[in-house]
């Protein structure tokens, strides 16, 4: 929850912990991203079927899921500093363990993990940026043009590194993860939860009682679906249509997070939203209209087109949600959001998976299209709801 002024006193905000959740969701998205082609990777190098790949995609997502919710309740057992600090230990540990093994269950324990880091970055990012500023809109959607910063750099990261051998790639992305469990080391974070970064000392779980807070929750689960299942099986599905073929298709990745960057910077700095709802309505039937099309294409450039639309037409979704908590903000609340949320980003990269087996890959990622179709039904929603207020 932002910093309350009290009569005579203006908010105090903390630089440098604002300026820490931006560097290191800068950093979470090169290990966040990454996970979607070194999957792809590790698919190649050890045969794996398209059910196991799925799975170890959707693994991180309950790591990712399981973190959030604890990254908001541990810290009044050990510590705001500890649980950070062990959780985020995640991407280093998880991605060290990938360059070390093929075995199909040390891998699901390394995405897990991996996921672990994932959840608790965006946990305490959210909150160490979010209530250290008066505009909260804003630093949301630059935060997560952070990541989307370190997204886009990621596959230039591993096409370099993949040179240097099959495991290097691995290497990499355990060491930018080492470097952001450094950088949350030198924070100054509080040993324990409390009256710290413009939190109460005794957590407020009045927001479970918000109807709205529910349905964000909920239009966050449908963009978590839509873009894990991307971020997750885009590669794959590239490279098994032979749209692009190599580490050529790794730079799909460029493409989808370019366009996700240029889209959150134009909404932090540039475009003027009056009604996020009627926004975010706009954006999904954009991005609905837009992966239909993605995944009728058949050659390099149409479909790169089409990937580069949709990334730019989902860009604000997530941050736009997320802002929408407003003073409902904190760890908890937090916590609470984008775990529920991260149930759709375990839920439709496994069905994908399973129906690909079943069927085609093709008609598995056809399936992407009802949460897709939900970000916009839920945004009308929205829309009706605020208009009676």
């Amino acid at each position: 929850m932002s910093p309350t002024p009290t009569s005579t006193e203006s908010p105090v905000y903390n630089k440098r912990h604002y300026r820490t959740g931006m560097i290191c969701f800068f950093l979470s998205g090169i290990g966040a991203i990454s996970a979607g082609v070194i999957v792809s990777l590790l698919r190649d190098l050890y045969g794996f079927s398209y059910s196991l790949t799925g799975t170890l995609v959707s693994v991180m997502s309950i790591g990712n899921m399981i973190s959030l919710l604890i990254a908001g309740i541990l810290p009044d057992m050990i510590g705001e500093k500890a649980t950070t600090l062990l959780l985020c230990s995640g991407y280093a540990i998880g991605y060290f363990l990938m360059a070390l093994t093929g075995n199909p269950i040390l891998l699901l324990i390394a995405f897990l993990i991996a996921g672990l880091a994932k959840g608790c970055a965006a946990n305490k990012c959210t909150v160490l940026s979010g209530n250290n500023t008066d505009d909260r809109p804003k630093a949301m959607n630059l935060m997560n043009a952070f990541f989307a910063l370190g997204a886009l750099l990621c596959p230039f990261l591993i096409s370099f590194t993949e040179n240097l051998g099959t495991k290097a790639p691995m290497i990499a992305v355990g060491l930018s993860g080492l470097l952001m469990w450094y950088m949350f080391l030198r924070a100054g974070l509080p040993g324990r939860s409390g009256a710290t970064a413009g939190e109460k000392a005794k957590t407020d779980y009045s927001f479970l009682r918000n109807p709205v807070f529910w349905i964000l929750t909920l239009l966050l689960f449908c963009q978590n679906g839509a873009e894990y299942t991307v971020n997750g099986w885009l590669v794959t599905y590239y490279k098994n249509e032979k749209i692009l073929v190599g580490t050529l298709a790794a730079y799909t990745v460029t493409v989808q997070w370019l366009f996700t960057l240029i889209g959150r910077l134009l909404l932090a700095f540039g475009i003027k939203i009056r009604n996020p709802y009627k926004a975010l309505s706009v954006m999904g039937i954009a991005l609905t209209v837009m992966y239909m099309v993605l995944i009728r294409m058949n050659a390099a450039v149409p479909a790169l087109i089409a990937l580069a639309l949709f990334s730019f037409s989902i860009a604000g979704v997530y941050p736009m949600a997320v802002a929408g908590v407003g003073q409902m903000m904190s760890s908890a609340s937090v916590g609470v959001l984008l775990s529920i949320a991260g149930v759709g980003g375990i839920i439709f990269p496994w069905i994908v998976g399973i129906i690909a087996d079943r069927t085609t890959l093709r008609t598995g990622m056809a399936v992407n299209l009802i949460p897709c179709a939900g970000i916009f039904l839920l945004s009308l929603l929205m829309v009706r709801i605020s208009a009676k207020k």
